[in-house]
């Protein structure tokens, strides 16, 4: 399947790009992975968003696409592939309209992930992320065996800087000015699945109703 998930921080992007990913062999792509692979692999389109990100600068829509353009080809993305956290404004979702026609190729439905904003922040800030490994705990529903120590490889667990809640607040703002529009843009195109972001087979259900 291709699909797009939609949805602001702390939506369960990630867990829900894991079930689908079970699901059918689709590939999970964001756009920091993808850019972090070209810096890593050495290309020249890596290079450049290197040298765009050492001097601080934003790395442009046109090099995103570039790049985008290779990852979308590539061997692992033939069964599927699942967009989290990509396009996040208008200009990206029309110039990724634009390169899936150019590769033949059409999204089978976006999925917006509907979540209350209380439920973000409460989320958010009892979230805890491993320094190490990257493991994902929280406090609440899914603490570490032993306190603020990896289940996984032992390292400190902590809070991440955009985790507090004034980060969130300022993340969220942001979401609602540049991505939230997007939600009336593929509504318009016929392809929005709209579900509450709560348990996952919910999510799985709605996604086996579309495609």
């Amino acid at each position: 399947m291709k699909v797009i998930l939609l949805g602001p921080p702390g939506a369960g992007k990630g867990t829900i790009a894991k079930a689908l990913m079970q699901h059918d062999g689709s590939v999970q792509i964001s756009t920091g992975d993808i850019l972090r692979a070209a810096i890593t692999a050495g290309t020249t389109l890596g290079k450049q968003v290197e040298a765009a990100m050492a001097a601080g600068n934003l790395v442009t829509d046109e090099l995103i696409m570039d790049i985008m353009e290779q990852r979308l080809q590539e061997e692992d993305c033939q069964q599927g592939y699942l967009l989290d956290g990509f396009p996040r404004t208008i200009p990206q979702a029309e110039a990724l309209k634009a390169l899936l026609a150019k590769l033949g190729e059409k999204l089978d439905c976006v999925l917006e992930l509907d979540i209350p904003r209380d439920v973000i922040i409460d989320r958010l800030t009892t979230r805890r992320t491993c320094n190490n490994c990257g493991e994902i705990y929280n406090v609440k529903s899914k603490p570490p065996r032993v306190e603020d120590v990896c289940d996984v490889c032992g390292s400190e667990i902590m809070q991440r800087d955009d985790e507090t809640e004034e980060a969130i607040e300022n993340r969220l703002q942001i979401y609602n000015q540049q991505t939230a529009p997007l939600v009336d843009f593929y509504r318009n195109d016929g392809l929005l699945v709209s579900v509450p972001s709560s348990d996952i087979e919910p999510v799985m259900q709605a996604i086996r109703q579309r495609i």
